[in-house]
């Protein structure tokens, strides 16, 4: 699907091209921010967000997952790639088209864990970290059929990609037609409940544990993904003491009665939650600028 929005080309080191989407606040940019999406889910389908945002002075440019969207490769048997590739090449080449000056990271679900791990590597282009239905896929974050189903999938999902050289998402009912690693490297995050990716020699959990930056977390009530012990332990990852966690329900997130707050149901209607985000930033620069 085709939209007018202005877009960055990029272009990483081993030759995959993609495009960033640019929406522009609507008057004088008080903040730029640096938006990565959930896992099978493409940047155009954040483009509501970000003119919500948009609205609320802040600047937004929308990352594109290798193999979605824009990307100029898909995943199959013989193009494959990892958390690895996604972080150094992908999001490395992302950082260096955009304006070197510091950047608000918002990652939904699984763009919420890489927003997390970027801020470790990148901490002088991060200025916050917001987490919107995001958590981590740890077992232990988890309870009753939610872990028996997810300990089943992780452990099974060497086996399922293999054979088929990708993971079909879309036939399965969850997240698109993903790279075989990219699964991997995710139910192994769900079985250890870290972040030690293959390929990678640095200290992932440290340089998260290193951080001082203001956090935002914002779970739904009625997101079955994400449970409250799933959020804090992503969130509990980053250090500093300045982070916040709003939970919102469906008369929060300005629902109809019959509609629940669930994973996704605020990309359609992403007003109260951008709105949100800027009180929160509003209140970060008063207490910043507040003296000691």
């Amino acid at each position: 699907m085709a939209h007018d929005q202005a877009v960055v080309a990029v272009e990483a080191a081993d030759g995959h091209r993609f495009e960033l989407i640019h929406v522009p606040a609507a008057a004088s940019a008080q903040h730029r921010l640096l938006c990565l999406p959930g896992m099978g889910l493409t940047a155009r389908q954040y483009i509501p967000f970000a003119q919500a945002l948009a609205q609320q002075g802040i600047e937004t440019f929308i990352h594109e997952w290798r193999g979605l969207g824009a990307s100029s490769w898909r995943a199959g048997r013989h193009c494959d790639w990892g958390y690895q590739a996604l972080l150094e090449l992908d999001l490395a080449a992302a950082l260096q088209a955009l304006p070197d000056q510091p950047l608000i990271f918002a990652g939904h679900s699984l763009g919420s864990q890489l927003a997390a791990v970027l801020a470790g590597q990148h901490p002088e282009r991060c200025s916050g970290i917001v987490v919107i239905a995001g958590g981590s896929p740890w077992l232990g974050s988890f309870s009753g059929r939610m872990r028996w189903g997810l300990s089943a999938l992780f452990r099974l999902m060497p086996l399922l990609v293999h054979p088929l050289g990708h993971f079909p998402g879309k036939q399965l009912g969850f997240a698109g037609r993903e790279a075989r690693s990219v699964m991997i490297d995710w139910a192994r995050s769900g079985l250890t409940g870290e972040y030690q990716i293959r390929g990678m020699d640095t200290d992932l959990e440290a340089a998260m544990g290193a951080l001082q930056h203001p956090v935002l977390s914002l779970r739904m009530t009625d997101d079955w993904f994400v449970t409250p012990a799933s959020s804090q332990w992503l969130t509990d990852k980053l250090g500093g003491d300045r982070k916040r966690e709003i939970v919102l329900d469906a008369a929060a997130l300005g629902l109809s009665s019959d509609q629940k707050a669930d994973h996704y149901v605020w990309m359609r209607q992403p007003d109260n939650i951008s709105r949100a985000i800027q009180v929160w930033l509003s209140a970060v620069e008063t207490n910043r600028d507040q003296p000691n």
